[in-house]
């Protein structure tokens, strides 16, 4: 643990955004084995969930089936709620997306979050590839209308779908005669902007908010989402998160190195161009344009970034001014030890618990050191 100054509670719930971030010098398997193990951090600390987003063709990330990993985690966690940050919806058919986290939850029951998108995840070319109907998304309304009508086996009569049911999901339930009915996963709403925010609030659902890819936005989508808000049968008052980029670590100009790495698979984005996150020293070798240092220190400076006492700075001054009722971390770099040290480093400055364990093996290092 560092010793440096101890904050208490966080200024929100805290929860934990990975995407298993794939760089230089190591493989998707190396990234998902990070990942459990960040999971496994998450859940011992008292975080409060653990997402993770779906992207498509992208060699920085390996997520892009989050209902598969999400099946292995809850055999590594206790308590800690899993979801999708998110699944993007307008990617697959309502009834698919219904069966997979149905399964999730009758695998861990009452810790199973679905948050849905309406962007691709992905370019244009690979959401054709996946979208074989070549729809636009402009129905994503009636796609989580249909999503929630699966989940909730509550589709009026004379639907066309009232006689096709989800399994695992309630009506399997009801015809085993089960009593007290399983509250099945948790709908989220996921978006930067105020298309989503809006109908997340109309719907009387949880709204999160990709503060990493549209910060701007983040106060007026969450004033948007509180003044859409209606009490549904699920919330009755509205519930906010926002995703944020962190990269912590004991040496200031290290953190700022990993995000940098960050930055620049995100340029490499913006140019269509391959990439995986690069290595700090390769960042530091390219000799950018002009344009292209305003991309990076742009996206560099979006990751809150510095020592733990700067980061949770920066999260208290958001927390602030957006007033989320609940803040999720992604750590961003190229080393997957520096995205865990990371989380670790953030709890540890809000004195989050710590296992017997754990404290344990920190006296040890510390004896040591």
């Amino acid at each position: 643990m560092t010793h440096g100054t101890r904050l208490g509670s966080p200024p929100a719930p805290l929860s934990v955004l990975d995407s298993a971030m794939t760089g230089t010098g190591y493989t998707a398997s190396d990234s998902l084995a990070s990942m459990i193990r960040l999971a496994e951090l998450a859940d011992r600390r008292g975080f409060t969930r653990f997402w993770m987003a779906e992207h498509h063709s992208m060699p920085s990330v390996s997520t892009s089936s989050p209902a598969v990993i999400l099946g292995r985690l809850s055999a590594h966690t206790e308590r800690i709620r899993l979801g999708s940050g998110g699944v993007m919806l307008p990617n697959h058919a309502p009834l698919v997306i219904a069966e997979q986290f149905g399964m999730l939850d009758a695998l861990a029951p009452g810790r199973i979050d679905l948050g849905v998108g309406r962007a691709p995840g992905t370019d244009h070319q690979t959401a054709a590839a996946l979208r074989r109907d070549h729809g636009s998304g402009d129905d994503f309304p009636q796609q989580v209308q249909e999503l929630l009508g699966f989940l909730g086996d509550d589709f009026p009569e004379n639907h066309p779908y009232q006689s096709v049911h989800a399994v695992p999901g309630p009506w399997q339930n009801r015809e085993h005669g089960v009593a007290a009915m399983p509250a099945g996963p948790s709908v989220w709403l996921l978006g930067s902007s105020g298309y989503s925010a809006q109908l997340a609030g109309q719907l009387g659902r949880p709204y999160a908010f990709a503060y990493q890819f549209g910060g701007e936005n983040a106060a007026p989508a969450l004033e948007l989402y509180r003044r859409s808000f209606r009490p549904s049968s699920v919330l009755a008052e509205p519930y906010a998160a926002i995703s944020i980029g962190t990269m912590a670590s004991e040496d200031e100009h290290e953190a700022r190195r990993q995000a940098r790495t960050f930055a620049f698979s995100m340029l490499r984005m913006f140019q269509g161009k391959s990439y995986i996150v690069p290595t700090p020293e390769a960042v530091e070798s390219y000799d950018p344009t002009l344009q292209e240092r305003e991309i990076l220190d742009s996206w560099t400076d979006r990751v809150m970034h510095g020592t733990p006492e700067k980061v949770t700075g920066q999260i208290g001054r958001l927390q602030d001014q957006a007033e989320a009722d609940e803040i999720m971390l992604l750590p961003v770099a190229h080393s997957l030890e520096a995205q865990y040290r990371s989380t670790e480093l953030i709890a540890d400055a809000y004195d989050m618990p710590a296992s017997e364990a754990e404290d344990a093996g920190t006296l040890a290092a510390s004896s040591q050191g």
